[in-house]
């Protein structure tokens, strides 16, 4: 790969030149071309020092269409992949791809102590609510009663909601976006980016063929006002036409109310920032249609990373002992021959 000089990218340096092989309308395209156009705004770093990592699912396809590097791996395992890569290799900004299925199914696990370790990864879950690729089984985030062709009666699981996974394991970096607002989505990327740790972005995505409007009514154009909040750090979560509704704190119970006659001291202000993830959880409890829903960036704390830490161990050790020798590892007085 060939760098511009002083790293004067586009977001045409991005594209891959593979033929895009998604369903028409899906909404991956936009979160493809957004982050696309995003790294090319924001990289500090030459192109060939970004790899995508994927699982399985329709999602998983990205490294294809990113003119990266890249590797799609099997299904759920994508984080333990990216972690191992990153651990060798710290000079390289790794990013994962994943969906609701792959990363929240077989690759919860995986996913849980990514997060909890503090990887310095940027791990995107594109949540669809539905098993697109294996044509629109229901999947850990559809609702409760989703009439799929594997539940033809209704889902009897209680679903399972991303950013509560993220902050219950204590990532540093949590945040929400939606594939059709294409600025706040690069917003987003663009910190997750900027972000040491792990940063974790869920995208709500509109799956055209099998789950189509999943979350029309909550971001739909007439509706999105009156349900959906946009975080600012520092300032009260506001929302509804013109700002006349508000988050009001009670305890611990959130509520909404007339922002005209709500006291200035029960009003909710935003703070991404707090070390403790109990606020970051509270926000996760806002769910349609019981409460309008947050998008921005719930939590975004600095601690040290597990591959950084690392490091400085290997240095540590290297530094008291020396280089390592494999042959003296390997033929050590711990070793046996077994003869027949």
């Amino acid at each position: 790969m060939t760098t511009p000089s002083a790293l004067h990218y586009s977001k045409e340096d991005f594209v891959s030149g593979a033929d895009v092989r998604w369903c028409p309308g899906c909404g991956d395209y936009a979160i493809l071309s957004v982050m696309q156009k995003t790294l090319a705004d924001v990289t500090t770093i030459p192109r060939e020092k970004h790899v995508f990592i994927s699982g399985i699912g329709c999602s998983s396809r990205f490294p294809y269409y990113m003119n990266t590097y890249g590797f799609h791996t099997i299904h759920g395992r994508a984080p333990a992949i990216a972690s191992g890569l990153k651990c060798v290799r710290p000079d390289l900004t790794v990013w994962v791809i994943t969906g609701d299925g792959d990363g929240l199914s077989i690759g919860g696990n995986h996913l849980i102590h990514c997060l909890r370790r503090n990887m310095d990864l940027k791990i995107i879950l594109v949540n669809n609510q539905i098993y697109g690729l294996t044509k629109g089984q229901y999947s850990p985030t559809s609702e409760k009663g989703k009439i799929t062709k594997s539940s033809p009666y209704g889902s009897i699981d209680y679903p399972i909601n991303p950013l509560c996974v993220a902050i219950a394991a204590e990532a540093s970096f949590v945040a929400r976006t939606v594939d059709s607002d294409p600025r706040h989505m690069s917003q987003v990327l663009s910190r997750a980016y900027k972000h040491k740790g792990s940063a974790f972005v869920e995208i709500y995505q509109n799956c055209i063929i099998f789950n189509k409007d999943a979350f029309a009514p909550i971001i739909g154009r007439e509706h999105r006002d009156d349900r959906a909040i946009y975080l600012e750090n520092g300032k009260p979560l506001i929302f509804g036409k013109g700002g006349t509704k508000a988050i009001t704190l009670k305890g611990l119970s959130l509520r909404e109310t007339e922002f005209a006659t709500a006291k200035k001291e029960d009003l909710l202000i935003h703070n991404e920032s707090d070390p403790s993830p109990a606020y970051s959880y509270l926000l996760t409890q806002m769910e349609y249609p019981e409460m309008p829903v947050p998008f921005g960036v719930f939590r975004a704390i600095e601690k040290p990373t597990y591959d950084g830490m690392m490091e400085e161990q290997a240095q540590f050790a290297r530094e008291k002992k020396g280089a390592g020798d494999l042959k003296k590892i390997l033929y050590t007085e711990d070793t046996w021959t077994v003869t027949s």
